[in-house]
């Protein structure tokens, strides 16, 4: 799948975000990359930043967004075919997100999207 193609799903799947949940994400930018950190090549995405529910007074508007990256070449690795990738994308983006809302990976596995 060309990368023009994965970032389409990505932008599919982030479209599929109920807009009552888009509305609520505050200052978060979603990425692709082609590979995972060094440290962990396996890694489908990545949340990078503050969790809304540990954002006190001390978060200011000014700061950075949060980051959110999918890695292009370890979900193609995973993947047998187009219709795959775009369901482990999916999934994917909506498993980064949850942590942009505070949820973690123990929760998230408790319910099924781990």
């Amino acid at each position: 799948m060309s990368r023009e193609d994965f970032e389409d799903a990505v932008r599919d799947a982030l479209d599929e975000i109920p807009e009552e949940l888009a509305e609520l994400m505050d200052n978060v930018v979603v990425l692709v990359e082609d590979e995972a950190p060094e440290d962990d090549p396996e890694l489908l995405g990545l949340y990078e930043g503050t969790p809304l529910t540990e954002r006190t007074s001390w978060w200011a508007a000014g700061s950075l967004p949060d980051r959110i990256t999918i890695f292009r070449n370890p979900t193609l690795a995973v993947c047998a075919d187009r219709d795959e990738v775009v369901d482990e994308v999916a999934v994917t983006v909506i498993h980064e997100i949850a942590h942009h809302f505070g949820i973690d990976d123990a929760r998230l596995e408790e319910l099924g999207w781990d």
